[in-house]
């Protein structure tokens, strides 16, 4: 069924690539609008970002590292592709919004009409959120540090990439127990007759990721020359699969949800780090390219940065937002000219 499709992109000859990046970006957003929905119905907050949220935006990811291990391709990519990605989100996509709107998960008490103050449960629901944000930087250190202490050797082996899997999935089941238990306390249920429409259309948008990344991918590979060329396969990737986590960042910060902005990349570094990591692990050992160690202590650097911001003040200042863009920087420059 999707022979046609594809053959019928590829007519268009030198505007194929754009077409197919066109597919791309209409799939993340039709999972993301249908997220949207789901959000509504008992997958809220920081529970929505951490365990709905990355598997929308770091579908394409996960789908990369997939292509490249069924297809014998380099390692190194796949490990650059989940650096560019997760060191774009926790640097670049977290700090320009805090620049620009600001991000407290901890907003100030406001009065009312008749100068009392808001019923509490407000600011409890605001310092859950902190806690669970908290919580989920805390994995982002333990995942990132495993891969590093794996990493250092040269190289992940298959056994690696089990341990890897292993803790996502361990991190996943955590997060179901914890939506079912909210959804206890507040007497309602995720699950209605919208569910499987939800999950098919979702599926659907995954697909298309699918057909899109995997003919990017050989498109890309058999260029040899230039920036957009097989050399930097793992650079493109991960720009490119960093633009839907970009779209939640700037969507649910113009809304005023920090704690879903903070959620949504923080959780999206769980499946580039280690999900998609052991997935290609599971098919050959994977290389760790030339910047490996310095990519992680950014990476690290980024997440201890959050965290006590976070953690001591509820927010992510605005220098300290400058200050990470500034890092992205510094990481481009280490990276491609280092």
């Amino acid at each position: 069924m999707a022979k046609p499709f594809i053959h019928w992109i590829e007519a268009h000859g030198h505007s194929a690539p754009w077409w197919f990046l066109a597919l791309f970006l209409a799939a993340s957003s039709l999972m993301i609008w249908r997220l949207e929905a789901m959000s509504a119905r008992g997958f809220e907050g920081t529970i929505l970002g951490t365990l709905v949220m990355p598997y929308c935006s770091g579908m394409g990811n996960l789908i990369f590292a997939f292509i490249l291990g069924r297809s014998g391709g380099s390692g190194a990519d796949v490990m650059t592709n989940s650096l560019v990605n997760n060191v774009t989100n926790m640097t670049l996509i977290l700090g320009l919004p805090a620049v620009i709107w600001g991000m407290n998960v901890l907003p100030k008490k406001k009065a009312d009409a008749g100068g009392k103050k808001k019923k509490p449960g407000a600011g409890n629901a605001a310092e859950l959120n902190r806690l669970s944000l908290l919580l989920t930087l805390t994995a982002v250190l333990f995942f990132t540090g495993a891969v590093w202490a794996m990493g250092r050797k040269g190289r992940l082996d298959f056994n690696d990439g089990l341990v890897l899997i292993g803790l996502f999935l361990f991190w996943q089941c955590f997060h179901v127990f914890e939506v079912l238990k909210a959804n206890v306390r507040q007497g309602k249920s995720a699950i209605n007759w919208m569910l499987p429409v939800d999950l098919a259309l979702l599926a659907a948008g995954a697909y298309a990721i699918y057909i899109s990344t995997d003919w990017l991918v050989g498109w890309i590979s058999h260029i040899h020359s230039g920036f957009v060329s097989a050399k930097h396969l793992g650079w493109l990737s991960g720009w490119l699969m960093v633009l839907p986590n970009a779209v939640l960042a700037v969507y649910y910060a113009w809304r005023k949800q920090p704690e879903v902005v903070y959620a949504s990349q923080v959780g999206d570094a769980h499946v580039s780090i280690p999900l998609c990591l052991g997935v290609f692990a599971l098919y050959q050992p994977m290389a760790m390219p030339a910047f490996f160690h310095t990519g992680m202590l950014i990476l690290l650097g980024a997440t201890l940065v959050h965290f006590f911001f976070v953690a001591l003040f509820g927010q992510l200042p605005r220098i300290a937002g400058l200050a990470l863009v500034a890092g992205y920087g510094w990481f481009l420059w280490k990276g491609l000219l280092g």
